[in-house]
């Protein structure tokens, strides 16, 4: 156990760089802040007034904000307390005083046993070092019958995914690991938590804005171009690569949301 505690520490301490420079980008983040994903996590969660409700990783805190109207209290939380206060702010302006925040580990959650009536997390675990940790985590601070709303992107099985993943670390150094939708649905069973529903969706990057966010260099950003223009026809079209001109401007990735519940 200990000569893989390294670099769990190194992929935490990443993320924390990462997020703790660009959070006000993240909370204003069109890309991150709209989507049906978000009110169909609603929908699904089908959240009751009494509830509630823990947001893992909330980054820009946009879970956290849709929930918020629907339940008796958020705690928001997350690794970076740079981006959480960001998330701190926007909630204090759109006069949302059911929501407090927390500094948390999500592999690690301070919380004790059948805390929360939900759990969120959304665009985040890719992040995380060890997502069966985490998974086994929200499950634990659940109460009986409770939902576990989870969202992010998911990769498939082979060299697509395995291309997707370096793609994706090159843009993101914080970035761990994409999981295949095979591979969660095993650590939600693994966990004890019964699926609910899974749905999978396709998200349009425009490569400009997806670089522009995470604040790359020019000539980084030239590098992950040509990985994709160099990719072979397959690959392109498992993520819709749209060329133009001999560049990179838009790609899609999946991503699948998942709903589990406790016993």
């Amino acid at each position: 156990m200990t000569t893989n505690q390294p670099t769990t520490n190194d992929a935490k301490d990443r993320v924390r760089a990462q997020y703790g420079s660009v959070g006000d980008a993240y909370v204003r983040s069109v890309d991150h802040a709209t989507g049906s994903d978000l009110q169909r996590m609603v929908e699904l969660a089908a959240p009751q007034p009494a509830d509630h409700l823990l947001d893992i990783a909330t980054g820009g805190g946009h879970v956290a904000r849709v929930f918020a109207p629907h339940v008796a209290a958020v705690v928001a939380s997350d690794l970076t307390p740079e981006i959480l206060a960001h998330a701190e702010r926007s909630f204090a302006d759109l006069g949302l005083t059911n929501v407090t925040t927390a500094v948390v580990d999500a592999e690690k959650l301070p919380f004790d046993d059948r805390s929360f009536d939900l759990v969120t997390c959304r665009i985040a675990p890719h992040h995380f070092p060890n997502p069966g940790r985490f998974v086994a985590e929200a499950a634990r601070v659940l109460r009986p019958g409770g939902r576990f709303v989870l969202v992010d992107s998911t990769v498939p099985d082979g060299t697509a995914g395995n291309f997707f993943n370096r793609f994706e670390l090159l843009r993101d150094p914080s970035h761990v690991r994409s999981l295949t939708v095979g591979e969660w649905l095993a650590l939600l069973d693994n966990a004890g938590l019964a699926l609910v529903t899974a749905e999978s969706f396709s998200k349009r990057h425009e490569f400009d804005d997806w670089t522009s966010r995470s604040r790359m260099t020019d000539r980084d950003k030239g590098t992950l171009e040509r990985m994709m223009l160099e990719a072979d026809a397959h690959t392109q079209l498992q993520f819709a690569a749209e060329i133009v001109d001999d560049h990179l401007a838009a790609f899609t990735d999946t991503k699948t949301l998942f709903v589990a519940q406790t016993c």
